[in-house]
């Protein structure tokens, strides 16, 4: 019994020793505020990079946050230095335009934002927003948008620079999804079809639109039919203009008494590849442009 209580005291002394040397000499024992213990550890992958084709403009930067079910970045210092960095190659070289891809986690998937169809392209926006508020114009800024299978999103976006399409008449057409020039996809129409089934974003933009026309009697809408590859040019062709049409007929009866012209480009101004079935989902689209 006394061999125990002996054992114990020397435990008892030895805990006490500890407190005071982590405690009281290396002062590591500092209470921690409510919102320090809450407060969730924000590690991000270091993966953020600027690309020009294959050549890395800039690398070794934290990854945007994105909470899920949200548009907006959570931003740290790290991300404040790439955006100024990226508006300052953009402004340096004036030849250069920028996409953004925005990407939507699996969970994420059918679930429309505002305007826009998805949370990549939405994602892909506020990080343009930002981009301009360092005086970048909106018109070099391109998105994209891209399904991720992480479930986490640790990589949320990605950025590359590039020449005008005037240098590169063989590269992709580049889609600005911005209000006076939107794009929406066929998720809006029955596969081969021009019945016009408008999703939440759409029906959200017209109403937009709209308002914006009644107050500028001066512009007008022109909107462009997109179709894949799959088919002759011939019904490619018709099959953009009957869906243009339709989305015409749309804002007519909105009450839409701007003039709206109609336009077809089939397949002949493809934004991604027509070999995977993401890709010509991409292709088959109805443009937008107010002017």
């Amino acid at each position: 019994m006394r061999a125990l209580t002996v054992f114990l005291l020397f435990i008892a002394y030895a805990l006490g020793v500890r407190w005071y040397y982590v405690c009281q000499i290396k002062k590591m024992c500092q209470p921690q505020t409510p919102a320090q213990i809450t407060a969730p550890v924000d590690v991000r992958d270091k993966n953020l990079r600027l690309l020009s084709g294959d050549t890395v403009l800039l690398q070794g930067y934290d990854q945007f946050a994105f909470a899920p079910g949200q548009a907006q970045p959570r931003l740290n210092h790290n991300n404040e230095i790439f955006l100024d960095s990226v508006a300052a190659i953009l402004q340096r070289i004036p030849s250069r335009k920028l996409i953004i891809t925005g990407f939507y986690a699996p969970q994420e998937m059918n679930q429309s934002y505002g305007f826009f169809e998805n949370f990549g392209t939405a994602r892909a926006d506020a990080l343009r927003r930002l981009l301009m508020q360092r005086g970048v114009e909106e018109s070099r800024i391109s998105l994209d948008h891209d399904l991720s299978n992480d479930s986490l999103l640790r990589t949320p976006a990605e950025f590359s620079v590039f020449y005008d399409a005037t240098a590169r008449p063989d590269a992709y057409e580049k889609v600005q999804f911005s209000f006076t020039n939107m794009t929406f996809s066929d998720a809006n129409f029955a596969f081969g079809s021009a019945e016009f089934r408008p999703g939440a974003a759409f029906t959200a933009y017209a109403d937009s639109v709209k308002t914006y026309l009644s107050l500028n009697p001066d512009k007008k809408l022109t909107i462009i039919g997109h179709t894949d590859n799959v088919g002759s040019d011939k019904f490619n062709n018709d099959l953009g203009l009957r869906r243009a049409k339709s989305a015409r007929d749309y804002f007519t009866k909105l009450g839409v008494t701007a003039p709206i012209e109609v336009q077809t480009q089939g397949k002949h101004k493809p934004v991604a590849t027509n070999t995977t079935p993401e890709g010509r989902q991409k292709n088959r689209r109805v443009n937008f442009v107010i002017e």
